[in-house]
């Protein structure tokens, strides 16, 4: 049995907390180990989820989706011990590559962050609201579009337009083989974001962007998700996609239970600036942006640390809450029971911060794959 023990540090309440970590899963206090972690003066939280993510280190990974154990290795430091691959609008073949890379399984003696199953963001979209995304590769929702999907074969969340013809029916298909569903590069009216609800969404996807704004008589998919309590909502809070006194309003709107922190990361993280991709797109980071040529914001640069201070930086929130977001909320989210807590029984997933939110270590199912700061 091989045991780990993370000692001396404090959780995200400021309590004091060491975490035994026994084949993998947090274990109540045990007197041996055969590794002993030193967090004084540290901040142990649970392993961050991040639900959205398109790339990391050079990787883009619609354009290159074998590269996704690469990815996966790469995200521990930045604090991230389970994701989404995330697959935008694109080639079915892409999709495709991306499914059977990921049922492969990862290469012997691969160690990083585990991913859950793909997201794929697309192809079944609204073309005024896509955004980043190609328009020549945008499909209507049918039956056939989805064929194969489900969780069991890897597809674990899917973001389409809820008023595409056919798209309630395909809501109602995918919630039905565990897929989670969530709404967005949607051009939606509340009545409609509401028909989705009925059908079995329960997310919506990066919060205030790729949607039409609240206004006095039609509040839109974002005035549905603020004024609850149906949705949870993906919100990209990297100083870039929503103003500050935006981001305080969703905060207040759906606190850390219907709050989900993510990243939407792209090849872009870990990259100074210049240019990278974005599927079939070349796109320029400056100053943490992520932009096409004609200034559309092309997913982020920021890690999902960056984004809790933020998040925190907005609205004033507590530590505790704003890691909810990351981690709890997240789990619950993809319905998976055994993450998002420092409790006995979960998985040992931790990541280790300072007081500014850097990943000093990160530990995956009890093994620390990455120390330093980040």
């Amino acid at each position: 049995m091989t045991r780990l023990l993370v000692r001396g540090g404090r959780d995200a309440a400021g309590r004091w907390v060491d975490v035994s970590i026994a084949d993998g899963r947090i274990v109540p206090a045990a007197t041996e180990h055969d590794t002993v972690f030193d967090a004084a003066g540290l901040t142990v939280l649970p392993g961050l989820l991040d639900l959205q993510v398109n790339g990391a280190v050079g990787i883009d990974l619609t354009a290159e989706p074998e590269r996704l154990w690469e990815v996966a290795a790469a995200l521990p430091a930045y604090g991230v011990t389970a994701f989404l691959p995330t697959v935008i609008t694109s080639a079915a073949d892409n999709r495709d590559r991306a499914l059977a890379t990921f049922g492969h399984g990862p290469p012997a003696g691969r160690v990083g962050a585990e991913p859950l199953g793909l997201h794929f963001e697309g192809p079944m979209i609204a073309a005024e609201r896509k955004g980043a995304h190609s328009e020549r590769w945008l499909q209507p929702p049918s039956p056939e579009m989805v064929a194969g999907w489900s969780r069991a074969t890897g597809v674990r969340m899917v973001t389409l337009a809820p008023e595409l013809p056919g798209a309630l029916d395909v809501i109602e298909t995918l919630v039905a083989r565990g897929v989670v569903v969530s709404i967005g590069h949607t051009a939606a009216t509340a009545a409609e974001v509401e028909a989705a609800i009925r059908a079995g969404a329960t997310l919506i996807t990066h919060l205030g962007n790729a949607m039409p704004p609240v206004s006095a008589r039609e509040p839109g998919p974002m005035g549905v998700a603020l004024a609850g309590p149906d949705l949870v909502a993906g919100v990209i809070a990297d100083g870039h996609h929503l103003h500050p006194t935006t981001l305080a309003l969703a905060w207040r709107s759906l606190g850390p239970d219907r709050f989900l922190a993510v990243s939407d990361c792209t090849a872009a993280l870990g990259l100074p600036d210049g240019a990278t991709r974005l599927g079939e797109y070349d796109v320029h980071v400056a100053g943490g942006s992520v932009r096409l040529p004609d200034g559309t914001l092309a997913g982020s640069a920021a890690s999902l640390p960056q984004c809790l201070r933020h998040l925190l930086a907005a609205t004033g929130c507590s530590l505790a809450d704003a890691v909810v977001t990351a981690t709890a909320t997240a789990a619950r989210v993809v319905g998976d029971s055994s993450r998002g807590s420092l409790a006995p029984g979960r998985r040992g997933d931790l990541t280790v911060v300072d007081s500014a939110l850097n990943v000093v270590a990160t530990v995956v199912g009890g093994q620390v794959v990455h120390q330093g700061r980040t």
